[in-house]
């Protein structure tokens, strides 16, 4: 697969010009929206983490694939509502999107029900846009508190930065929330700007259209 020889690689210098190890960043396949050829495709090369937006399109995607492919990683990395918190825990290996009290109540609650307790990042809104989910920053170290007093097992923080300004100012100020909050994770950086985000120190980056070509939805 084209594509994913040429992401991993552009990963791999990024890392290497920020002086880090290649091996730090780990690579989520958005695979959202995507003809199941196109997934194939990225599976048969190898790949094995990838993320969906939505928990009622991964539900109709993922269960087959991973009948082939058992060693699948899924990441949930769009908005979760309450009501489909029980689905994601069985269908997702991650929750990337934990943005408000109200939800993380209702993981931990599921996570104590069912034994099956999944690494979370909590989701900053670091542009303070009305119209995206996500804690605001002057919030985080209060909901990160909580999180924790959940038990919800925290990984990092999680951001998706305004399209109209430049992102690593985003990237900078996710990452000294977390080292703020004594968080490892930080999920940040998508298919067009996901080496200024490894610059910055990102763990995790969500690459779709760079790696699957444009969605079809």
């Amino acid at each position: 697969m084209t594509g994913l020889a040429e992401i991993r690689e552009r990963i791999a210098d990024a890392a290497r010009a920020a002086g880090r190890d290649p091996g730090e960043v780990t690579l989520v396949a958005v695979s959202k929206v995507q003809p199941i050829a196109r997934v194939e495709a990225v599976l048969e090369a190898g790949h094995r983490i990838f993320g969906e937006n939505r928990v009622q399109e991964a539900a109709g995607k993922w269960p087959d694939l991973r009948d082939r492919f058992p060693d699948v990683t899924l990441h949930l990395v769009g908005p979760l509502q309450t009501n489909k918190v029980r689905q994601a825990v069985e269908l997702f290996d991650v929750i990337e999107t934990v943005d408000r009290p109200k939800l993380a109540r209702k993981l931990a609650e599921v996570f104590a029900e069912t034994g099956r307790s999944l690494p979370c990042y909590v989701q900053v809104n670091t542009g303070e846009e009305a119209q995206k989910a996500g804690v605001l920053p002057a919030d985080t170290d209060a909901f990160v508190a909580e999180c924790r007093d959940l038990g919800l097992p925290l990984a990092g923080l999680m951001c998706i930065p305004p399209v109209d300004e430049e992102p690593a100012l985003h990237f900078a100020l996710l990452a000294k929330l977390a080292a703020r909050n004594g968080l490892d994770g930080l999920s940040m950086g998508m298919s067009g700007d996901f080496e200024r985000a490894i610059a910055q120190g990102a763990t995790v980056v969500r690459v779709g259209s760079a790696l699957f070509g444009a969605r079809t939805g």
